[in-house]
């Protein structure tokens, strides 16, 4: 499923750099998330970067947005322009 950042953002501005789909934005508040562009890093990295370089845990998932690993992984390509490089 796509990842949301909570309330608890403190406008840090390390995750939009971290994100390879380009997903990650500056909100009218906080930074957001686009569903149609997140894949969770699927087909990039092991686990999802704007979670790992969070200094305040402000990333969850979204339960608005269900996927599964394989529909991620299919989006990732798609937003590759259908050839995906992994690490």
């Amino acid at each position: 499923m796509s990842l949301r950042i909570n309330d608890l953002c403190v406008n840090c501005d390390v995750c939009e750099p971290a994100c390879p789909n380009q997903a990650i934005s500056q909100g009218e508040v906080i930074y957001v998330i686009d569903p149609a562009r997140c894949t969770e890093c699927v087909g990039h990295f092991d686990e999802p970067q704007c979670v790992v370089v969070c200094p305040v845990e402000c990333i969850d998932p979204d339960p608005t947005h269900p996927e599964s690993r394989d529909e991620l992984l299919a989006k990732a390509i798609a937003l590759a322009g259908g050839s995906l490089e992994t690490p």
